[in-house]
């Protein structure tokens, strides 16, 4: 494994304890230049999660509180007008950052979760008939309550989609939380964390995933489970070609995390229900019970 991976993720492992594949997969998800979707009840560190990730690889870092009264343009910026030089100045929002936390996501307007989609897809925003670039490297870590909270505006599917991994954090094992109740406070262990990885040095790890090597026969397996989730009875929908492709992605970016230079059945095992999970819409037929992830990546032989 590459050092500076290495260091990252033993980083991480200091701030959230007792996460280590949660913490692998978010890191997959950033070096994937995908986005990352956390779902889980108030309290289990997901913020803390985006504040390790942006310290650990010293991107600059912006956090959004997303309420039902939330503008878009309270993200994406909006143009003032300036009397000393009789102009209108654009002034940007959080958006234009190298990490965006947007928190508790499902609880703006769906106008507002709009706002978030150009800028995930196109790595763009376009304000006031103006198209300005965003960062590089640019991520955006969204966290939300589960579905059975009140005051909450579900995201759509089409924006679920834009999200590469959706991870749930769960509680920890109690040694785990032994240790974390024993220990310092993580804000202060935040305070005190140095970059591991440089911006430009996880560029470059970002544009190294896609020389991870797939094989024709990896490329097949790939296609069976894609193939399997469109043929499943509880399934209304199955894995689109966005999705086959965020797969093969995030298996790369998992391989290059294990050292490999070619991607393995197991790399895709190992991703697969964080990447499809969010993709999987039951068909609400009675008869024919909706599959989990595990359970579709149970049904497809390893080649």
């Amino acid at each position: 494994m590459n050092s500076a991976i290495q260091g990252a993720i033993t980083a991480l492992g200091q701030i959230i304890l007792g996460k280590d594949r949660q913490l692998r997969l978010a890191l997959t998800c950033l070096l994937a230049r995908g986005h990352l979707l956390i779902e889980d009840v108030p309290g289990v560190g997901k913020t803390t999660l985006a504040l390790a990730l942006a310290r650990v690889t010293g991107l600059d870092f912006q956090r959004v509180q997303f309420t039902s009264d939330l503008l878009p343009a309270d993200i994406l910026g909006v143009s003032i007008f300036e009397s000393a030089t009789a102009t209108f100045r654009f002034h940007a929002g959080p958006i234009f950052s190298q990490l965006v936390l947007a928190d508790e996501v499902n609880r703006a307007s769906p106008k507002t979760q709009s706002a978030l989609l150009e800028a995930m897809e196109e790595r763009q925003v376009t304000a006031e008939g103006v198209t300005r670039p965003l960062p590089e490297p640019f991520f955006v870590v969204a966290t939300q309550n589960p579905a059975q909270q009140i005051g909450l505006f579900p995201l759509p599917e089409s924006q679920l989609d834009r999200f590469l991994m959706r991870l749930s954090m769960g509680y920890p094992a109690a040694e785990a939380e032994r240790a974390l109740l024993s220990g310092r406070e993580r804000r202060e262990l935040l305070d005190g964390m140095t970059a591991a990885l440089a911006p430009s040095q996880l560029l470059q790890l970002q544009a190294q995933v896609s020389h991870i090597r797939t094989t024709p026969a990896l490329v097949e397996y790939l296609l069976a489970l894609i193939h399997r989730s469109r043929e499943h009875p509880g399934l209304a929908q199955g894995l689109s070609p966005r999705a086959g492709l965020a797969l093969k992605r995030a298996a790369q970016a998992w391989a290059m995390i294990e050292g490999r230079s070619a991607v393995i059945p197991e790399d895709v095992q190992a991703v697969f229900p964080a990447v499809v999970g969010h993709r999987l819409v039951a068909s609400g037929n009675a008869r024919a019970a909706a599959p989990s992830a595990e359970e579709l990546l149970a049904t497809v032989a390893i080649p």
